[in-house]
Parts: C-alpha cells; structure tokens; sequence
C-alpha cells in the first residue's frame, strides 16, 4: 500500500510538469494515457474475475442480504470523519454539523453504525474526500488514470487517497491486522453487492473500459460539483471500492 501511494505522488507530480497532462478537455474520451491505462485495466479485472468475484459470491452466498446492508451502513460509519473534515475543508460548515450529527447517532443509538436512525432523523449523508476538496479549490484532474488494484482515478484523487487514509479514524485505534482485516471485509461486501451491476455492465457494454472510464469522470464530475444526489441504491459503483449503498 505505501507503495503504491508513493507512485500515485509521482504520477502527480509528473503530470504537473508535464502541462499537456492538464490540458482542458470537455470530452470524456480525452485519454492520453490509454495504452497504458487499458493494460492496467486489464490487469485488474483479471485480479477480480480470478480472486475478488469468487470471493464476493461466496459470500453472498452464506450472507443474507440484510447483514450485508448492516455491515456497509458500518463502513459507511466510519467514514463520516473523513467527510466530515472535508466538509470543513470546503467551507460547508452545515453539511459538517450534520455528519458530526450522523456519527454520534448511529455510533450510539444505531449500535455503532450498523443501524441508521441519523437518515430517519433528518440528518443527511454526505459523500466527501480529499480528491473532491482539491477539485472544489480549483486543482484539475488530469488525465484518467487506471491505478494497480486500486482502479479507476486521476494524478488529483490519486494525490487524495493519501489525505483519506491520514482522515480516516479506525486505524489509529486498531492494531495494523485489524484495518487490514476490515478493509478486506469491506472490499469483499461491496463487491457481493455489485456482482449484477458488474456483470450486466459486462453484458451490455461495447467497451467495459469505456464505459468504466466514462462512468469515474462522470461520477466524480457530479460529486465536486455537489451535483444531483446520487441515490444510493445504484452506487455500488463497477469503479469505487468504497461501497456508498448504506441506507
């Protein structure tokens, strides 16, 4: 994981220098980066078809969906710090009183975030990280960027992944083991509740690629712009590992 976050500073940082890399450009299908992006691609669905789709079946196939529900309103949970910090970030001091509002209610009252009264309550969810703040403050997103294992990204939300993971809470109280295993579970339960939309997608698409890359532009396009809310029964994205399906 270090790693990789290393490389993801380099690719930005390259691609800073490089101002051909920021060339503004309205059409999703500005992909600079194609040839290598596509072999990465490939590569990473490999991984998925082989070792995470198995995997996710499963489990969904010993887990009822109920407890799966509960388990990605827990991941869910334990982002609203992250959000919540980037909410401040971004000068959205109510949108922030009302996670900070969210995270103590379904922390408590819905049994550390299993439950989600906080919704019932009025208390809205919010979808925010560091990549989405630096493009609120005006930093482009480069070319599309297909990451090893991670997927799906640009040099700006590769930069911000860095930021999520220093935001996040969970791993500063649990032992190294404990955030691996819980990353692990949350990539597994995400990915068990996207196998329809994964291979549909597959079904139906001329090009997965393309429809991946354009379906990430689009979906990050409409996060920076606080653009229509993204309902949360169809965000159990073929491009985010994060699973945004809590209810």
């Amino acid at each position: 994981m270090t790693l990789l976050r290393s490389s993801a500073v380099v690719v930005w940082v390259v691609c800073w220098l490089l101002p051909a890399c920021f060339a503004q450009e309205n059409h999703h299908d500005h992909d600079p980066l194609e040839p290598v992006n596509r072999k990465i691609f490939w590569f990473n669905d490999q991984v998925d078809v082989y070792v995470l789709e198995p995997i996710a079946k499963g489990w969904d196939a010993i887990t009822p969906e109920p407890v799966q529900r509960l388990l990605a309103n827990f991941f869910a949970n334990l982002d609203l710090p992250l959000a919540f910090v980037n909410d401040l970030l971004q000068g959205k001091v109510r949108a922030g009183a009302s996670d900070v509002g969210r995270f103590a209610v379904n922390s408590t009252v819905g049994v550390l975030g299993f439950f989600d009264p906080a919704s019932s309550w009025g208390l809205e969810q919010h979808i925010e990280d560091f990549g989405q703040t630096f493009g609120r403050w005006g930093i482009p997103p480069g070319p599309y960027l297909v990451l090893p294992f991670l997927g799906p990204s640009n040099p700006r939300d590769a930069l911000g992944r860095i930021g999520d993971s220093a935001a996040r809470v969970y791993p500063f109280f649990a032992p190294q083991s404990a955030s691996i295993s819980t990353t692990a579970a949350e990539l597994i339960n995400a990915r068990a509740r996207a196998l329809d939309e994964v291979r549909e997608a597959k079904a139906s698409a001329l090009d997965y690629y393309t429809f991946v890359r354009n379906a990430y532009i689009q979906h990050r396009e409409a996060l920076v712009n606080d653009g229509p809310e993204i309902s949360r029964e169809t965000d159990e994205d073929l491009y985010e590992i994060r699973d945004e399906n809590a209810e």
